[in-house]
């Protein structure tokens, strides 16, 4: 979440792999929206490799899987999130949310000393 010129950035890691943060939070959104894993890293301009690499990730670090997937297209096919997934994102997102208020007023006033941009090399 970004506050003017000041950005807070929660993640949650699982040993010292990151299991959920703002970039796994939009890609399971993407995946909701789609359908399909494959079209969500599209979407949100990902490889394949690294969209694929990200899901498992999630899926490792959870006690339960956050998506699941049916091989090949058509009807019933390509990716879903599950319950706990749904349930896991709705936290992250309520998480995001709470932060933001509770620093608020904290990073209004430290956004007020930046400048907007950084002076010329000296």
């Amino acid at each position: 979440m970004r506050i003017g010129a000041l950005k807070l950035k929660a993640q949650l890691f699982c040993g010292d792999e990151p299991a959920i943060g703002p970039g796994k939070a939009d890609l399971l959104e993407a995946i909701d929206r789609m359908g399909s894993i494959s079209a969500a890293g599209r979407a949100l301009g990902m490889s394949y490799r690294r969209t694929w690499l990200l899901v498992d990730s999630m899926n490792r670090c959870f006690v339960d899987r956050l998506v699941e997937t049916q091989a090949g297209g058509g009807e019933g096919r390509g990716a879903r999130l599950t319950d706990a997934g749904r349930d896991v994102l709705a936290r992250y997102r309520a998480l995001e949310a709470r932060l933001a208020a509770a620093v608020e007023t904290d990073l209004a006033e430290m956004a007020k000393l930046l400048r907007q941009v950084p002076l010329d090399e000296r």
